[in-house]
């Protein structure tokens, strides 16, 4: 069983956003910065940056696209309280300790497959007491490539003694998470909480639900489960 941290597990975007708008005093630019985001960490997965040279010019292309040319110590230092706050701020959704007490429970393999950067995702994890619960943890700014790509899925299966086709994968993002994972030869799971896009998602026959407490169900429902203790999470759909 693979899963994403980052908006499936911990509120990644309520912290980061309200990290963002103490450092600019505003919220419409989020979008904006979630691009960059992407388009930074694509450069750090690629060997190109380094995780804090990705974020000092990450926010200062941020800020060029407002108009404002600033200084690296600027830079550095708007970064330093930024990332501050936004690590005071993380929080669990409710959901997700239940899941994966429950998939501890039915003695599943779990792995952490996820694209940031090592340091800042192990503290998280450790942060927020789920390092434990994780038998692998797949970190894109350490294994050198990043979802979609198949790579770091097949890596996520062999560190669990897995296969692709026993495998199932779960995130907060449809095209990265789900179809990523469904590329690779997993069973893509999406977690839409908003709901929004389940209905369209299962008419397409792509696995969705709105919160982790559907996934055990799902899982019960849709695949025989493996016996207690066993590595593989979904050894075939019925």
């Amino acid at each position: 069983m693979c899963l994403d941290i980052d908006d499936t597990l911990i509120d990644f975007t309520a912290s980061a956003r309200t990290a963002l708008h103490g450092m600019i005093g505003r919220d419409d630019l989020w979008p904006r910065w979630q691009q960059l985001t992407d388009e930074f960490v694509r450069r750090v997965v690629a060997g190109d940056l380094d995780y804090q040279q990705m974020r000092c010019a990450r926010t200062k292309a941020f800020f060029a696209d407002l108009g404002n040319h600033l200084a690296d110590d600027e830079v550095d230092a708007m970064e330093q309280r930024r990332l501050s706050e936004m690590n005071r701020a993380w929080t669990l959704f409710e959901d997700a300790l239940p899941c994966l007490d429950w998939l501890r429970a039915a003695g599943l393999a779990i792995a952490a497959v996820t694209n940031a950067s090592g340091p800042h995702q192990h503290a998280k994890l450790a942060d927020t007491g789920l390092t434990r619960f994780f038998d692998a943890v797949l970190i894109a700014g350490e294994c050198g490539v990043a979802k979609p790509d198949p790579g770091i899925f097949h890596a996520a299966c062999a560190q669990l003694g897995t296969t692709p086709a026993t495998t199932a994968h779960v995130g907060d993002r449809c095209d990265v998470d789900a179809h990523g994972a469904r590329n690779a030869g997993l069973h893509g799971i999406w977690l839409d909480r908003s709901g929004a896009g389940v209905a369209t998602a299962r008419a397409e026959g792509l696995l969705a639900i709105t919160g982790l407490d559907e996934l055990p169900e799902l899982l019960v429902s849709e695949y025989r489960l493996g016996p207690a203790g066993g590595a593989s999470p979904v050894p075939a759909p019925r």
